[in-house]
Parts: structure tokens; C-alpha cells; sequence
């Protein structure tokens, strides 16, 4: 688990797929659940046994994805319980019920601890998509509001969340079951980039696009310009997989393109790397 200093007296949990850094992670004391990885009979910890470039070259050994498996609601009791016994009450933010059951597990240990200690908050989202809500959550906390009246702003905005993905290859979907080998052959021959986004708490192809790079990134650039005037200027999130570069790249046209605007580029964890793979890069945004 990975902890700083609590902010009041509400205690902001999420798991490990909210990709947020370890400097965030420890400057607003956020507790993280990791969720899980699995390769053959060995089970890591997302972020704590094994890193996303780890996570890379095993795949490259093996030639096989991990499987991703959700914390217990054990994991889930035993982190909840640290924190009430401390006398604080809990919100967690976590992967979308759409996409996991860690939810779910979350929610089945908030039954053991006693009404209204634990708000548990479905984001709808995932990566930084998460990240953006767990941060608001920060924010409230600081500015003194109680529990419910935090769940019930971030229930508000979840579904003003927005998240656009470029996932440069089809071979992780193809590995993990979520294409064809034909469609990843012919993926390949042709250099379709797809372009995926979350709506209503799952993934969406929103595009396939032919061709370089460039094009990708220019139609995911198009995409959030288009809002730039409706986009909340606290955060936005760049998060990629192994290419720093491409979202350098994106954080210097975002700077200049929406004024005002805190662009902060994070890593995206093994659970996220592992669906998407390496060279995968996305922007994340709430609308106002």
C-alpha cells in the first residue's frame, strides 16, 4: 500500500489502475489497493512486486499476457479497517463496475464497517480517468467537506470524465483475447492505430486509423481541441505506457492550446499496460 498524510479527516483510497505517481500518491496521503497480475502460478502486486517495464519484458519471455485479477474484499477489509480504527471515514474511487469486479469487492467489505464510515464511488473510468476524480476527492477533503458530501460531488462529475486512448499495437489486444489474429495480422499489414475511449463505463473503438503515428495523435488532438473551452482547467492528465517522448510531445501542444491548464503526464501501471501495451498514450480530462 502506498500512503502519505492524511488530508482532514476523510481518508481518499483508489486502486492501483488510477496510474496517478507516487509523488502525487504520497504529497495528498491517497492509500492505494493494488490490483493484481498473474503469470502462471505467480501473483505480483501492480506497482509494488512488479513494473510496467518488468511487466514488458516478461510478456516478450513468455509470449503470453498476465491475467489481472481484482483485490479480495479482504485486501479491501484490511485497508479500510487501518483507517477507521484511526478514526477516519473513507472514500473509495475505483475502476469502473463495467470493466472489474473490484468495485464490487470494495463494496462487500464497506458492509462490515458501520453506516456512512465508507462511501464507495464508482468513477466510470479508468487510468487517469480515475486519477482525475481521486484528485477532486483530494481537493474537497482540503476544503473541509465531510464524506457523503464529497461522494456526492464525484458521483456528479464521473460521468464528465474523458478519455481518449491511441494503443499503437494490436498485439496486446490479440494476446489478450480482444481481437482476432486476423484482424491483428491485417492490423499489422495496414498500420491501424486504433483510437479507444470510455463511455458509460467501458471501452469504446472510437476510431481506426491508417497510417502513421501522426495521424492517430492528430485525430486525438482534434478531438479534445474541439472541448478545449469546456475542459476544467485544475488537471489534465497524459498518461502513456513506455513513451515519454509522445507525451512530452502532447503536454507542450496541450500548454499552448489550452491556456491555464495543468498538464501532468503519469505512467500507466501493469493492469493498464497490460490490456493496451507499450507505446499506448492517452489524454484525460474533466468537462465543467
Amino acid at each position: 500500500m502506498q500512503e502519505g498524510q492524511k488530508v482532514g479527516t476523510v481518508r481518499v483510497i483508489s486502486d492501483s489502475t488510477c496510474d496517478l505517481s507516487s509523488e502525487l500518491i504520497e504529497r495528498h496521503g491517497i492509500a492505494i489497493v493494488p490490483l493484481y497480475v498473474v503469470f502462471g502460478e505467480k501473483s505480483y502486486r501492480d506497482g509494488i512486486d512488479i513494473s510496467t517495464e518488468e511487466l514488458y519484458g516478461k510478456v516478450e519471455e513468455t509470449n503470453t499476457l498476465p491475467k489481472t485479477s481484482a483485490p479480495s474484499p479482504l485486501d479491501f477489509q484490511r485497508i479500510f479497517k487501518k483507517y477507521t480504527d484511526n478514526g477516519e471515514d473513507i472514500i473509495y474511487i475505483g475502476l469502473s463496475s463495467g470493466i472489474s469486479v473490484t468495485l464490487q469487492n470494495a463494496a462487500i467489505a464497506a458492509q462490515e464497517f458501520p453506516e456512512g464510515k465508507i462511501e464507495i464511488v464508482d468513477s466510470q473510468n479508468l487510468s487517469t480517468g480515475i486519477g482525475l476524480l481521486v484528485m477532486k476527492a483530494v481537493d474537497y477533503a482540503g476544503d473541509g467537506m465531510n464524506v457523503r458530501e464529497i461522494a456526492a460531488k464525484i458521483r456528479e462529475l464521473a460521468p464528465r470524465v474523458r478519455t481518449r486512448f491511441i494503443i499503437n499495437t494490436l498485439d496486446y489486444l490479440h494476446k489478450g483475447g480482444r481481437c482476432t489474429a486476423l484482424e491483428s495480422f491485417i492490423g499489422g499489414l495496414l498500420n491501424i492505430r486504433p483510437v479507444v475511449s470510455v463511455r458509460d463505463g467501458k471501452m469504446f473503438l472510437e476510431d481506426k486509423i491508417r497510417g502513421r503515428r501522426e495521424k492517430a495523435r492528430s485525430n486525438m488532438l482534434e478531438n479534445v481541441l474541439a472541448d478545449k473551452d469546456s475542459i476544467m482547467r485544475e488537471r489534465v492528465f497524459i498518461t502513456h505506457s513506455m513513451d515519454s517522448e509522445e507525451a512530452e510531445l502532447l503536454k507542450g501542444i496541450l500548454q499552448k492550446e489550452i491556456k491555464g491548464a495543468e498538464i501532468i503526464v503519469t505512467d500507466a501501471g501493469c493492469v493498464i499496460s497490460s490490456h493496451c501495451g507499450p507505446k499506448t498514450v492517452g489524454v484525460l480530462y474533466i468537462r465543467k
